[in-house]
C-alpha cells in the first residue's frame, strides 16, 4: 500500500516540505531551488504578449535549455524522495497510523457538499456591504483610505484620541470609551477588518464539479502530535451561531435579500460569519452527526497523573471549575455559582495551569479581561498547583524521566509513558502507542537559566 514519507517526517518532528527535511537530514542531494521559477514557467499559463507571440502557455520548444533543466528538476525530486524513505528506513509508520491515514485519504477523497448558492450570494453580501461601510467611513473621516492603519491613527489622533493599535481588541476596547463620530468610524474599522467571509471565498476557490469541497484535512499537519492541521478551507476554526433565527438568516443571505439583512440585524459581517458552518451540507437523505470530547484534557491529565480527586468529579457531577475553586479557595463547593467569580477563577486557572502553564498561561487564557490583575495572578497559580499536587509531581517525573533517558540511553517509565533514546531520537511513547519524536536531544540552558533538554526539528 501507499506510504507516504511525508507524514513518515511528521511523525519524527521533521519539516514537510521535501525541501526542508532534505536539508535537516544533510542528504547528499538537495531539492533544486531553481523549481519553483521552472513550474512558474511550464505549468503556468503565461500572458500573451508581442515578444512571445501572444501564446497562454511555454511548452518545451520555447525554451529548450529549460525544459531540459525541468526534467533533471523534476528527476532530482525522485532521488531526494528516495533519500529520505531510505533514511528514515528504521522509523516506519506503525499499523495504527496507516489505518488513520487511510481513513484520512477517503474522507479527503470523498469530501463535504457545499451550498454553492448560499456561498454566492454570502460574498456578494459582503461586498456590498463593504462599499456602504467604506463609503460611510470616507465620509465621516474624509481620507484616501480609511481602512490605512496609519491615515486612520492621524484622524483619531486630530479627533482627539491617541491610539498606539488598531487591532480588533484595541479598538473594541476604545468603542467603550468613545461616542459619537469617533465610535461610529471605530465600529466601521471592526466591520471592515472582519475576515471571516474569506472562507467563502476559500469554499468558491475550492469547491469542484461534482459540488464538494475535497482535501481540506492534512494528516499529521500539526506534526509530532498527530493532529490534523487545515488546508483549503480552513475547518478548525469555524465561527459558532448563536443567531436565534438562524434559518432566517440563512434563508435571506441565500436568496440575496441584502437589505432584508441590513434591515433585520446590527451587523451584516457577524451574520455572515454565523453562517459559515450551514455552508458545509450533508447529501439529501443524510444528515451531520457532530461530537466533541468533554474537558478531554483535564479528564486526560487527571488520568496520567493520577490526580484521582479530578477523576472523582468526571464520574459524578462533572463541575470541575467549581471543585477546583473550592480546593483552591476552601469554600465548600454548594457556595460557587455558575456565576460566581470563584468560579470563574477556578475556570481559568484550569485551563491554563494543568499543563504548567503559569502567570503568562493565565493571561493568554483571558485572566486580566475577565478583571483579575497581574498582581494576582501569581497567588492563583500557587493555588491551583496546592490543590493538584500530583499534576504538578507529573510534570518534574516526566521532566526527570526524558533527561535520563536522553543522558544516560535508559529506557525510563513514568506512570503509563515510556521514555527511550534511540538513534539520535527522544522517542515518548504514549498509552496509545502512538510515539512523540523529538529529533537531536541534548542538555542545555534554557529560558529560565537552568538544564534542561532542548531538541531540533520542529517545536
Amino acid at each position: 500500500s501507499w506510504h507516504c514519507s511525508a507524514v513518515q517526517a511528521a511523525m519524527l518532528a521533521l519539516p514537510r516540505s521535501l525541501e526542508d527535511v532534505g536539508r535537516v537530514l544533510g542528504l547528499d542531494e538537495q531539492k533544486m531551488k531553481e523549481g519553483k521559477e521552472l513550474i512558474r514557467y511550464f505549468c503556468v499559463p503565461c500572458k500573451p504578449t508581442k515578444t512571445n507571440g501572444g501564446r497562454t502557455r511555454n511548452l518545451p520548444c520555447h525554451a529548450p535549455e529549460k525544459w531540459e533543466l525541468f526534467k533533471t528538476y523534476c528527476k532530482r525530486d525522485v532521488d531526494v524522495e528516495k533519500s529520505i524513505r531510505r533514511k528514515l528506513h528504521n522509523f516506519p509508520i506503525p499499523e495504527s497510523e496507516m489505518e488513520l491515514y487511510r481513513l484520512d485519504q477517503r474522507i479527503n477523497d470523498r469530501g463535504v457538499l457545499v451550498d454553492m448558492e448560499l456561498v454566492r450570494n454570502a460574498v456578494s453580501c459582503e461586498r456590498l456591504h463593504k462599499e456602504v461601510v467604506t463609503k460611510r467611513a470616507y465620509e465621516l473621516t474624509g481620507l484616501e483610505n480609511p481602512n490605512s492603519v496609519v491615515q486612520l491613527k492621524g484622524w483619531l489622533g486630530d479627533m482627539g484620541m491617541e491610539a498606539e493599535s488598531l487591532s480588533k481588541k484595541a479598538v473594541a476596547e476604545m468603542i467603550a470609551e468613545t461616542d459619537g463620530e469617533v465610535e461610529e468610524l471605530l465600529r466601521l474599522r471592526l466591520m471592515l477588518a472582519k475576515t471571516s467571509v474569506k472562507k467563502y471565498e476559500a469554499i468558491e476557490r475550492s469547491a469542484c464539479s461534482d459540488g464538494r469541497v475535497h482535501g481540506m484535512l492534512m494528516f499529521y499537519g500539526a506534526n509530532r502530535s498527530g493532529r490534523w492541521s487545515g488546508k483549503n478551507v480552513q475547518l478548525h476554526n469555524l465561527p459558532k451561531n448563536y443567531l436565534p433565527d438562524l434559518e432566517l438568516a440563512r434563508n435571506l443571505v441565500k436568496q440575496g435579500r441584502f437589505e432584508d439583512i441590513e434591515l433585520l440585524y446590527d451587523s451584516t459581517p457577524n451574520v455572515l460569519s454565523e453562517l459559515i458552518r450551514t455552508a458545509f451540507i450533508p447529501k439529501p437523505g443524510c444528515r451531520f452527526v457532530v461530537a466533541d470530547f468533554s474537558a478531554i484534557e483535564a479528564r486526560v491529565m487527571g488520568w496520567l497523573s493520577g490526580e484521582e480527586w479530578v477523576l472523582d468529579v468526571f464520574r459524578g457531577d462533572g463541575k470541575l471549575y467549581e471543585m477546583t475553586a473550592s480546593r483552591m479557595f476552601g469554600i465548600p463547593m454548594e457556595e460557587i455559582g455558575k456565576g460566581s467569580p470563584e468560579r470563574a477563577k477556578g475556570k481559568v486557572a484550569s485551563l491554563s495551569c494543568q499543563y504548567g502553564g503559569s502567570k503568562n498561561g493565565l493571561i493568554s487564557m483571558g485572566a486580566l479581561d475577565m478583571g483579575l490583575t497581574e498582581e494576582e495572578l501569581p497567588p492563583l497559580v500557587a493555588a491551583w498547583r496546592k490543590a493538584n499536587p500530583h499534576m504538578v509531581q507529573f510534570w518534574w517525573d516526566v521532566d526527570a524521566a526524558a533527561i535520563k533517558a536522553v543522558t544516560e540511553k535508559q529506557k525510563t517509565k513514568v506512570g503509563k509513558i515510556i521514555f527511550e533514546y534511540k538513534s539520535g531520537i527522544l522517542f515518548i511513547t504514549l498509552p496509545s502507542g502512538r510515539k512523540l519524536s523529538y529529533v537531536k536531544p541534548r542538555m542545555a540552558v534554557n529560558r529560565f537559566g537552568r538544564d534542561g533538554l532542548t531538541y531540533e526539528g520542529i517545536s
